[in-house]
């Protein structure tokens, strides 16, 4: 199977795995681990940030990390299709008690007056505004990458108005290796800031939050709360010290790949629009005379290629370390001769 569906996908490589072998290890949960805590303070420095905490997944980042910058019946302002709102089971109102205000941005990017507009006023009627959240790339905006003028804006526009800024850095590694702009740059007027370790970086578990040290202090103890304690979590960390030096740069393939197939998809007949390829995401629609987005996936599967859905027209393909130019060949005939 050729697979496109996500980056998710990866496996890691027998080199990382071998570094698994001589991993320092010991109990994290009394920081006697000394590979976690070198990623740590790796993910703190990559990030510009006090300290940091190595966690099981992303979505357990976001959502600690809202729980320490919320009360019950506070609200996180986002957009309509980040994570947090969409693939993570209501967990901001099961969690942390907190509401969510959606907006209509461009992609997956908001500005500062939709922010501005998005603030209640401080009435003991209505939730209070109380954390911005920002995805960096957006998933489902076809991985659009967020400006740093336009972080700035919103962050000052959030923190003008006494609220907290978090960014959801899943893919902020694809955002830095696409513009050049450092991490810490893109993070610098985030209060809390976390980088995935399974996506495009291709380990098997983990994410690392990164924030002042009073916030990963609060972090921890959410962490040790909802299970998230480990012992000789050195084991998983030193995979991912592995891919911070060997599998960050080569994310430059990933993207040349994902524009490869957005152009040759942009040529098809029943293609209806490709959104603009900026990293490693592949997002389009079929016309109504072609076929529906399932009937495509499906196709598509028993052909020997694997893609996921975005509605009954729209698709995305995802570029990652476990695929190369012969799947790409690969899937271009296959979509060629479903979509031309």
């Amino acid at each position: 199977m050729h697979n496109f569906y996500s980056d998710t996908q990866t496996k890691p490589t027998k080199e990382m795995l071998a570094t698994v072998l001589d991993a320092e290890v010991g109990d994290e949960q009394r920081f006697e681990d000394p590979t976690t805590v070198r990623l740590e303070r790796r993910v703190a420095d990559l990030l510009g940030k006090e300290a940091a905490v190595f966690l099981p997944s992303g979505s357990m980042c976001n959502q600690i990390s809202i729980k320490v910058h919320t009360d019950p019946s506070d609200e996180v302002i986002c957009d309509r299709s980040s994570h947090i709102v969409g693939f993570e089971s209501g967990g901001p109102a099961v969690l942390s008690g907190a509401m969510v205000y959606p907006l209509d941005g461009d992609r997956g990017r908001f500005c500062g007056e939709q922010v501005t507009q998005a603030i209640r006023p401080l009435t003991r009627s209505a939730p209070r505004s109380r954390l911005v959240s920002i995805e960096q790339t957006s998933n489902l905006g076809g991985g659009s990458i967020w400006p740093v003028e336009l972080i700035d804006e919103v962050a000052g526009v959030a923190h003008g108005a006494g609220l907290a800024t978090h960014m959801d850095g899943a893919r902020l590694l694809n955002a830095v290796i696409a513009t050049g702009v450092p991490a810490a740059r893109f993070a610098r007027d985030m209060d809390s800031v976390w980088i995935d370790l399974t996506k495009g970086l291709g380990t098997a578990v983990g994410a690392v939050l990164a924030g002042s040290e009073e916030f990963i202090e609060r972090a921890w103890r959410w962490k040790q709360q909802w299970g998230g304690a480990m012992r000789q979590s050195g084991i998983l960390a030193a995979m991912g010290l592995y891919a911070l030096d060997h599998h960050v740069d080569r994310l430059a393939d990933d993207h040349a790949r994902a524009a490869r197939i957005g152009n040759a998809l942009s040529s098809m007949s029943m293609v209806a629009e490709v959104l603009p390829v900026e990293t490693n995401i592949v997002a389009f629609r079929v016309k109504q005379a072609g076929p529906s987005g399932p009937e495509l996936m499906a196709s598509a599967a028993e052909a020997g290629v694997s893609m996921s859905g975005r509605g009954r027209r729209s698709c995305r393909i995802v570029t990652h370390l476990d695929v190369d130019d012969h799947d790409v060949d690969a899937l271009l005939e296959v979509l060629a001769s479903f979509l031309d």
